[in-house]
C-alpha cells in the first residue's frame, strides 16, 4: 500500500499569471484554499522535483491574487521568463492545522464505508465549489459519484494509509440500500 511519505515532496502553489509594474513583480494566481497560504512561502520552485528555489522577498495580496517580488528580478524583462509558469513549494516547509490535509493526499485514497468496510472506489478529484469540498469517487466499473465532503458524511480522513472512511446516506452511491429498490 502507498504511504503519505511516498507522495509528491513539492506540491503546486500556483501559476504566475502576469506581471506588475515594471520593476519585475509578477502576479500569482494561487492554488490554495487562500492567498495567504502562499503568501507564507518562504521558497518557490519552478518544478515539481524541487531545484533552485526562488525567495520571494516581499508578497502582498491584491484581489485574490499574491503580488510577488522575488530576489534578483528587478525588472519587467526580468520577470517575463517566469510567465505561465506554475510554481511549486516544499510540503517541508508548512505545517498544516490538525485534521486538515493537502488535497494532493486524498486524491488516490480508496473510499470505504466505517460501518461495512464496504469500497466504494477511488477519489480522482477534488473540486471546491463552495463552503466544503465535493470530492469525485470513481467506483471499479468506472461510474463517478460526487461525495460531499461534510463531517456528517465523512467518519476518517487517514491520507496516510490511503484511505477516506465515511458513512453515505442510502443512495448516495447509486445502490438501493436497505429495501429502497422495487422488489420485481
Amino acid at each position: 500500500m502507498e504511504r503519505i511519505d511516498k507522495m509528491k515532496q513539492f506540491l503546486e502553489a500556483g501559476e504566475f499569471v502576469t506581471t506588475h509594474g515594471v520593476m519585475g513583480e509578477l502576479k500569482l494566481y494561487p492554488w490554495s484554499d487562500s492567498p495567504d497560504f502562499v503568501a507564507g512561502l518562504p521558497r518557490l520552485y519552478l518544478s515539481a522535483q524541487g531545484g533552485k528555489a526562488l525567495k520571494p522577498v516581499q508578497v502582498r495580496i491584491h484581489k485574490g491574487m499574491c503580488i510577488v517580488k522575488l530576489e534578483g528580478v528587478d525588472s519587467i524583462e526580468a520577470a517575463r521568463p517566469y510567465l505561465r509558469r506554475t510554481v511549486y513549494f516544499d510540503r517541508n516547509d508548512v505545517t498544516l492545522p490538525e485534521g486538515r490535509y493537502f488535497v494532493q493526499d486524498i486524491i488516490g485514497c480508496r473510499v470505504v464505508d466505517a460501518d461495512t468496510g464496504h469500497e466504494y472506489g477511488e477519489i480522482v478529484h477534488i473540486t471546491h465549489p463552495g463552503a466544503n469540498d465535493v470530492y469525485t469517487i470513481r467506483a471499479q466499473s468506472g461510474q463517478e459519484y460526487l461525495f460531499p465532503a461534510v463531517d456528517e458524511f465523512l467518519a476518517a480522513l487517514e491520507p496516510e494509509n490511503r484511505l477516506v472512511f465515511v458513512r453515505p446516506i442510502p443512495g448516495m452511491f447509486g445502490e438501493m440500500v436497505n429495501g429502497d429498490a422495487d422488489e420485481d
